[in-house]
């Protein structure tokens, strides 16, 4: 008989690397139309969307991770905002067998990747649902985004020292 768990991922050590979802939520979550209905006609010009985009990681056990994609959107600026988004999609994901100097990287950059189809369909209902034209948002190159935090994290790190 085979030892596995219920995604048939090896449960002993020294088995194959594996990286399992085990359970994926909405943690937080907000739409606004603050200048509904004057905002959902005719607009004289495209809104500036801005999309600010936040990964969270949290050990829960040895192999455990939590992993939230945080995201908000706004679309108009000042007084001619047609709305704001805020969303906060989590999941739990295990790591099997995966080299310690490996976890991070796959914490904050396949975890966050693996979330994102589901946070681009949230967004997208959302915007659609408030009244407007669905809001895609453009993949996410979340290797760049790790870089870019891995970068700034150095650099504050070389101010305080």
């Amino acid at each position: 008989m085979s030892d596995t768990n219920g995604n048939g991922a090896g449960a002993g050590q020294g088995g194959a690397p594996a990286l399992n979802a085990l359970v994926q939520y909405l943690k937080d979550f907000s739409f606004e139309n603050p200048n509904a209905p004057n905002s959902l006609g005719p607009q004289e010009k495209a809104p500036n969307i801005s999309i600010q985009v936040n990964v969270n990681a949290k050990q829960l056990a040895t192999t455990d991770f939590e992993v939230s994609l945080a995201l908000d959107a706004q679309a108009g600026e000042g007084a001619d905002v047609l709305f704001k988004l805020d969303l906060e999609y989590g999941g739990v994901f295990r790591l099997l067998n995966i080299p310690q100097d490996q976890i991070h990287p796959i914490v904050m950059i396949e975890c966050p990747r693996l979330l994102f189809p589901f946070v681009r369909q949230i967004v997208a209902d959302a915007t659609r649902d408030g009244g407007f034209p669905p809001l895609y948002i453009d993949p996410i190159d979340f290797v760049a985004l790790y870089q870019q935090k891995a970068a700034e994290a150095a650099q504050q790190g070389t101010a305080n020292a």
